[in-house]
């Protein structure tokens, strides 16, 4: 019997303490779609069809709240529950509620060996009748489809047992980077990906803060990363890493900050997954660390 495969990062919800800051963010700036329903205690960020791919809960920490895989339908679910059982995985089912919170028809919930809260769903509210309106022109859209809504890279204090469950779920990966530290050390973080996207999570930085490190983001055009690029140093926002060409998804991005302290990974052109395993010890160019202490202070 084939195992049941997770096959997207379908969303997320992330707490904030300046919904303000955010909305200008996520929408004038990078261009999502802000969507406020008039709930007071949250609000909406789209990217495509979808109703939502970002909650954004006002209050908190300033981090992510919980992560959304999909599968395909009930039937995997309930496939996914017997792996996650057979495994030893502790989880329970959302109820009702819980579901309708989400715009999905059912959903698991669970922690991943990191603390990180976690959901595997199926049947997400897909708004057809609304189109999508991003939050300020942009010459195409954002990448998601089959791919999801882009790459995480998340807190693990057990890199091997976090390989495990994200096996688990149906994810394919390795380490993919063997980078020297000024300390003698060498970093060597792990990529899995569920599609065509060529990883959809990663883990392996070492101590973080917080729970994400960042969130990747892909532009279907060029000029889109350029306007947002403009954007960020216009408004004099924290840039981690300059724009630079990673050797694993060959994307062209830069690493910001976002007004809750973690960093949004802003990208275009990234290659799909490869169908065998790589690594590499550098990036193709760029990625010159700029502000310091956002967790990727690492000569690539």
């Amino acid at each position: 019997m084939s195992r049941t495969r997770v096959t997207e990062l379908g969303y997320l919800g992330i707490s904030v303490k300046d919904a303000a800051a955010w909305k200008r963010y996520a929408g004038d700036i990078v261009g999502m779609q802000v969507v406020d329903e008039g709930e007071s205690d949250r609000f909406y960020l789209r990217m495509d069809s979808w109703h939502h791919r970002i909650t954004v809960h006002v209050g908190g920490n300033d981090d992510l709240e919980y992560l959304g895989w999909r599968v395909a339908g009930p039937d995997e679910l309930d496939a996914m529950a017997q792996q996650l059982r057979e495994a030893g995985v502790e989880y329970r089912v959302g109820t009702e509620a819980e579901a309708r919170e989400r715009r999905v028809l059912g959903l698991l919930k669970l922690v991943d060996p990191g603390g990180n809260p976690t959901e595997i769903f199926y049947g997400p509210l897909i708004d057809s009748a609304r189109p999508f309106h991003p939050g300020r022109p942009m010459f195409g859209r954002f990448v998601t489809g089959s791919e999801g809504l882009g790459h995480c890279i998340l807190r693990q204090s057990d890199d091997a047992a976090a390989y495990r469950f994200y096996s688990l779920l149906g994810l394919r990966g390795s380490v993919e980077y063997k980078l020297a530290l000024p300390n003698g050390m060498i970093a060597q973080p792990t990529f899995m990906h569920c599609n065509e996207r060529q990883h959809s999570v990663a883990f392996g930085l070492g101590p973080m803060d917080k729970r994400i490190n960042h969130l990747m983001i892909e532009y279907t055009e060029l000029d889109d990363l350029g306007l947002a690029h403009d954007s960020i140093r216009r408004d004099k926002v924290d840039v981690a890493l300059q724009l630079g060409k990673h050797s694993n998804d060959q994307a062209l991005t830069f690493y910001c900050a976002n007004p809750s302290g973690w960093l949004w990974e802003l990208g275009w052109g990234a290659r799909k997954a490869p169908a065998q395993q790589e690594h590499y010890t550098s990036d193709i160019f760029g990625h010159g660390v700029e502000a310091k202490g956002y967790g990727v202070d690492i000569d690539l």
